[in-house]
């Protein structure tokens, strides 16, 4: 005699805590959101107080820079998409000789110093470089400009989208996917209808954080590109550039980055954006 079917467990709450962390614990946590916060706010007050934002907003340096900076970044994003999101499904579906070197490749960018990911593109997509002949073959010259933004905007930005998508295509359980095969699904179907939307969370998620490294990337940018008002000289150029004549020349630029990289991350903690890689979490 069979037994009869056990009944579906109900679905685990939500734990709550009723720890109450002690006194030194929400002491350090409060002086390190302190830390964290104080040199943001003293640079928006200063720009708010000195007026230095109206007069650089008045002028053309600092809407040319911001123009090429949300434009490259686009066009930046869209590369990373298009070269990143095979090679994340790729690491993260498959297994072959060389992964672990492949897998290095894609993490170095993050742990190597700007000043040496620019000299290493411009020995790569220089004029004397690996590929610069080739490229001067197809009629294109990288270094020095609006270009060249985008490549060190690539380079630099790349493995935190791939890293992200990675994660995500593997959290999608292989037992949907292998449900949608037995009901005949191609798969092209599975991977457009079931695979990306899964692990779409983690994709914004990695599409955030690299929009946001290509937007504040300065040492790459400067050595394969340089500083050329119009163009290639972004918002972290201008910063610099501006500096070296007075702080509050520089404030203007500075802020509007800030603003623009807080905003897009609160918005995406706002609206409760998941996150199946966890950035965001």
């Amino acid at each position: 005699m069979s037994s009869p079917p056990l009944a579906s467990s109900p679905a685990p709450r939500q734990r709550s805590w009723s720890w109450r962390p002690s006194w030194w614990l929400v002491l350090l946590s409060a002086l390190a959101l302190a830390f964290l916060a104080l040199p943001v706010v003293a640079l928006v007050l200063r720009a708010l107080t000195s007026g230095a934002l109206m007069d650089a907003l008045a002028g053309r340096a600092v809407l040319d820079a911001l123009v090429l900076s949300l434009s490259s970044t686009v066009v930046s994003l869209l590369l990373v998409i298009v070269l990143g999101t095979p090679l994340a499904f790729l690491l993260a579906r498959t297994s072959f000789r060389g992964k672990a070197l492949a897998e290095a490749l894609v993490d170095l960018p993050i742990v190597l110093p700007p000043s040496v990911a620019g000299l290493a593109l411009l020995f790569a997509f220089g004029r004397n470089g690996i590929a610069g002949s080739a490229l001067e073959v197809l009629g294109l010259t990288l270094p020095f400009t609006t270009l060249a933004v985008i490549v060190a905007q690539v380079f630099v930005a790349s493995p935190f989208y791939i890293r992200a998508a990675r994660a995500g295509f593997r959290a999608v359980q292989p037992e949907v996917e292998e449900a949608a095969r037995v009901d005949g699904a191609s798969e092209n179907a599975i991977l457009g209808r079931i695979t990306l939307p899964l692990a779409f969370p983690a994709i914004g998620a990695g599409l955030v954080l690299a929009w946001a490294r290509a937007l504040g990337e300065f040492g790459a940018t400067i050595l394969f590109a340089g500083n050329i008002e119009g163009r290639t000289q972004t918002l972290p150029l201008l910063v610099y550039s501006e500096f070296q004549e007075g702080v509050d020349a520089a404030i203007a630029a500075a802020t509007i980055l800030v603003v623009a990289a807080l905003g897009v991350l609160v918005a995406v903690r706002v609206m409760r954006w998941p996150s199946g890689a966890g950035w965001f979490s």
